[in-house]
């Protein structure tokens, strides 16, 4: 044997093969998650020509190894077997996986592909790459058919034009396939396809393509061709559209089937745009309220979701006669799930309608939805109010909503109150101090007392960002001192509050306010009888040594008051406590130094 040609060369194959011919699945698995480092260890050469025959012969597997080998051979797998000019000998066992039974693994196998191809020749693509996507769209089997679909778009503009009308050929049987699944696929992959057709190709071959999948009698097959039809109006004018897409746009908003309407919802926004202003005024507005009027709830839900989008194509006056009655309807809709869409959308058509029009027409409708029954549709008006108070201003949005938003902050659901709270220090921002704290104020104190833990963890960010927003001085006023007389509550959960309050609060305060108002409770409570109060003090200690620590005023602090309880806290009974002493006396120690 060569001298320099040790055991260790030839090792690597065999361990692989022994491990993927395991009774063990996890074996399998991980023998195939380390094909990369076994081509590594093989070189080049070896791995092209041992390691991929063998990988294209272990194809009778479980489908979770087999996904496996098809996402290591998409990692830029050809960097192992010798570079790009051998990208093309991977193809061989995808093809094979591109022809499996279980869809996630086909899927995942033309994925890859679609990367290998990135990386290939004309002449490459030319000759490996298109025998294979022939072989799979002329398969026996209806999978390999299928997965051929996703392999068309990624090299069509990579050939020369003999070669693409032959694509174009074969794209056009696979649209017309016997099998419904191969159907699908091609309605899928059509749009991505048609983006890479010059614009006389799109009226031939494209459109004919499209028309026959959008009438087909199979919805599955229909609702794919919702995004085909935005890629083929986004590549013709609007006269265009006008002129070959008109009766497609109708039959698909009005199909009788609810799943390919619901498509139509969904995508609203996108076709609107893509088919330019003239025909949304005069055809797609007529669709739209057909759509928000639909008998599916599911429609009318994906239908709100698109409501401010539609409407900024439109004149304010047909928001208002054509939109706003429709809107009015939705708010009173048996489906919980069509106004929690609304709520979600409604506010953003108040910056297109002007302030009047909004005080007029949408406040009623905001004030009727933060009463809804459901929580989610008054989360969702909560959170996008700031749009409305960008518009109508704060006194009347606090004037008409501020009642509603008190009623709210006592909720049952403690989402809905969480999202009140999250919304405060926007709302004190547009309110001023002297309104906060008269209507405000005490709401926000009461939620420390919460028996819920999100929200109270909640109500101490809210304090930080509410010193953020009025200053220390309002903090030392308004907050402190309710924060501080929390340490001396009976119940537990109220000291432990005020712990963790201080450790959020404090590195916004100034040393002063700290030193005179809250140390010396903070270290009170470092007696407490309950370990998780004991070890909160000692975290909030760490944060107070961190924030503190780079004055000499703040270091002289430590040492006099802070490193002697933690001293003790360092010695407790309880093991947890021990911890957090020790981590804060080490932080102290690191300031100190």
């Amino acid at each position: 044997m060569d001298p320099g040609f040790s055991m260790d060369d030839i090792a690597p194959i065999a361990i692989l093969m022994d491990e993927l011919r395991a009774e063990d699945v996890q074996l399998r698995l991980n023998a195939i998650h380390r094909i990369s480092t076994i081509a590594l260890a093989l070189g080049p050469e070896r791995a092209r020509e041992e390691l991929i025959p063998f990988l294209q012969d272990s194809v009778d597997d479980e489908d979770e190894v087999l996904l496996a080998l098809a996402e290591e051979l998409g990692r830029n797998f050809e960097q192992y077997i010798g570079g790009a000019e051998y990208a093309h000998i991977l193809l061989g066992p995808l093809e094979n996986l591109s022809a499996v039974e279980e869809t996630l693994v086909r899927d995942k196998a033309a994925e890859s592909i679609t990367k290998i191809s990135a990386v290939m020749t004309q002449a490459q693509i030319e000759q490996f790459y298109i025998p294979l996507l022939n072989r799979l769209s002329h398969g026996e089997w209806f999978t390999s058919r299928t997965s051929s679909c996703a392999l068309f778009p990624s090299v069509y503009d990579k050939v020369s034009p003999p070669v693409q009308d032959e694509l174009r050929r074969s794209f056009a049987t696979l649209g017309t396939d016997d099998t419904p699944m191969v159907r699908r696929a091609a309605s899928k992959w059509l749009g991505p396809l048609v983006k890479n057709f010059s614009k006389p190709h799109v009226l031939g071959d494209g459109l004919a393509i499209y028309r026959r999948l959008q009438l087909d009698d199979q919805d599955s097959v229909r609702l794919l061709t919702v995004e085909d039809l935005i890629a083929i109006a986004q590549s013709f004018s609007p006269a265009e559209v006008k002129e070959h897409l008109l009766k497609q746009i109708r039959q698909t908003v009005g199909d009788k089937s609810w799943r390919v309407r619901y498509m139509s919802a969904s995508h609203f926004n996108e076709l609107a745009e893509a088919v330019g202003q003239e025909l949304v005024r005069e055809e797609l507005i007529g669709h739209y309220v057909q759509l928000l009027k639909d008998n599916e709830a599911e429609v009318r839900t994906a239908a709100s979701g698109q409501i401010p989008g539609f409407s900024k194509l439109l004149e304010k006056d047909v928001i208002l006669n054509r939109v706003v009655p429709c809107v009015r309807d939705l708010c009173q809709d048996t489906s919980q799930h069509v106004r929690a869409a609304l709520a979600n959308q409604i506010s953003g058509l108040a910056p297109l309608l002007g302030k009047d029009s909004t005080i007029e027409h949408l406040l009623p409708l905001f004030l009727h939805l933060l009463k809804d029954e459901f929580p989610e549709v008054r989360l969702n008006i909560i959170s996008k109010l700031d749009q409305v108070n960008a518009v109508i201003g704060i006194e009347l949005l606090s004037e008409s909503l501020l009642p509603a938003i008190v009623e709210l902050a006592e909720d049952k659901s403690w989402r809905v109150r969480q999202a009140i709270i999250e919304y405060i220090p926007l709302l004190a921002n547009q309110l001023g101090k002297s309104f906060f704290d008269e209507q405000l104020g005490n709401l926000c104190m009461s939620w420390l007392g919460d028996n819920v833990y999100s929200i109270r963890e909640s109500a101490i960010v809210n304090l930080k960002k509410l010193t953020e927003v009025f200053g220390v001085e309002w903090a030392k006023v308004q907050i402190v001192p309710k924060v501080v007389g929390m340490g001396q509550h009976p119940n537990y959960l109220y000291r432990m509050t005020t712990v963790q309050a201080i450790t959020v609060i404090a590195p916004s305060l100034t040393l002063d306010i700290v030193r005179a108002e809250i140390l010396d409770n903070l270290l009170h409570l470092g007696n407490d009888p309950i370990p998780n109060i004991r070890f909160n003090v000692a975290k909030a200690l760490e944060v107070f040594a961190a924030t503190f620590g780079d004055t000499a005023e703040g270091r002289q602090l430590i040492q006099q008051k802070v490193l002697p309880v933690l001293e003790a806290l360092k010695n407790d009974s309880d093991a947890d406590v021990r911890f957090f002493a020790l981590r804060a006396l080490q932080k102290a120690h690191e300031v100190g130094a």
